[in-house]
């Protein structure tokens, strides 16, 4: 019997464990998970399916066409003698088998069109992703962030718990007036009431990067990442990187392409497409065979308005492109600079987060040998907070600089990968 509950033992620690696991997240690992789990982008993923299936139809062959005629003699004095209305001397069958034939490269540039379509959709695709890789990443940073703001106000709290019970001590041994205890344990049922704020908020946030990365587990973020990705050194590498290879270039790319593979197309739709067969034509029962032949006459329509349209739709994807180009010019300028920017105002922050530490602890020490007095120290202590929140904030504002410039640079295409 007390195998039996060894065992079961056992098995309900497991099932505990495996009920409270969690699975931290760095920012590549939640980019990857987002790239396979996301649910919007697995809906998305099916415009990719639809374009190549346009592939399979662009090589099917015209099926053959078949055309069936029957007549017969409608008054009955014309009949053969002897016969009725069905009987083979009175009627005329006419059988048809034909197929319709592409000229002028027809399906040729209907697989290149549909190819090229194809192509487009797996980069407007791939710019999907882009926008949800930075949707996830900025989505991270604001658990860390959330993170960060819970254990500094934790480490607060803390200090000043410390100190409560001190000062309990001290107002019994008559070293401390009941003034400067009330304003600890004041100050300390704030931190208490901060907590609860920060606690829930970092919830909702890994909520959210839970949705995002389209996990069913509970997680939690690697806060220990500080994804140092390999970064152009300069400028004018970042704006060709990003011409060369952010995914919305390549789409605008790729939208040129199928505006030239769509003049081809046009173009050979112009010209009729004949349709030629055979023919079998049983006329009261002599049997004829022959062929047969049919074609538009382009005297009215030569499908002018959708070539022009497709002129029109060349020199758009043209402009498209420039635009493009611009834009990424424009916000590649915009996020390094940014960037550069936050790093440095982070590198200025930790001297002075070191020096907050310093002059706490003095404070500390002094209060508590009766150098200075209660004021002084609330001041340092909420000194301390404001230096630690500012030098957080700062770095969750660089992280998003780094963030946007990977986006911007489309390198956070290549991270998720």
């Amino acid at each position: 019997m007390s195998k039996h509950y060894f065992l079961l033992f056992v098995l309900l620690t497991l099932f505990s464990i495996t009920g409270i696991a969690q699975t931290n997240y760095s920012l590549q690992k939640s980019l990857q998970t987002a790239k396979n789990n996301n649910p919007v982008l697995k809906s998305q993923h099916y415009e990719v399916d639809i374009a190549q299936s346009d592939i399979v139809t662009a090589k099917l062959r015209p099926n053959l066409i078949f055309g069936f005629n029957y007549i017969g003699i409608a008054a009955e004095k014309n009949y053969a003698p002897n016969t009725g209305f069905f009987n083979s001397a009175n009627t005329q069958t006419n059988l048809q088998l034909g197929k319709v034939f592409q000229l002028a490269g027809t399906r040729k540039n209907k697989i290149d069109f549909a190819s090229q379509n194809s192509v487009l959709t797996q980069k407007n695709y791939n710019e999907i992703e882009r926008n949800l890789f930075q949707d996830v990443g900025l989505k991270w940073v604001d658990v860390w962030a959330a993170q960060k703001q819970l254990e500094i106000v934790k480490k607060a709290s803390s200090n000043l718990d410390s100190l409560v019970i001190i000062n309990k001590v001290r107002l019994k041994n008559q070293v401390i007036t009941e003034t400067d205890l009330n304003r600890t344990t004041l100050l300390a049922n704030q931190y208490t009431l901060e907590i609860r704020k920060a606690e829930q908020n970092l919830k909702n946030e890994l909520v959210s990067l839970k949705y995002l990365l389209g996990a069913q587990e509970e997680i939690n973020i690697d806060s220990s990442d500080d994804f140092v990705f390999v970064l152009p050194s300069n400028l004018e590498d970042f704006l060709q990187e990003a011409l060369d290879k952010r995914t919305d270039a390549l789409a605008s790319k790729s939208i040129l392409d199928v505006a030239n593979t769509n003049i081809n197309l046009q173009k050979s739709l112009a010209y009729p497409q004949p349709e030629l067969g055979l023919i079998y034509n049983p006329q009261n029962t002599i049997p004829y065979v022959g062929l047969y032949g049919t074609i538009e006459l382009p005297f009215f329509t030569r499908n002018q308005g959708e070539i022009k349209k497709s002129n029109y739709l060349k020199q758009q994807a043209e402009q498209n492109l420039i635009a493009t180009q611009g834009l990424i010019k424009t916000e590649i300028t915009n996020a390094f600079n940014a960037y550069q920017t936050q790093k440095s105002n982070l590198e200025s922050f930790s001297a002075l987060v070191s020096r907050s530490e310093s002059i706490l602890k003095s404070v500390k020490y002094s209060y508590l040998r009766g150098g200075t007095t209660i004021i002084d120290f609330l001041e340092a202590q909420r000194s301390w907070l404001d230096i630690q929140q500012q030098y957080y904030d700062s770095m969750q504002e660089y992280r998003i600089s780094y963030i946007k410039l990977l986006y911007a640079s489309g390198l956070i295409n290549q991270i998720a990968q």
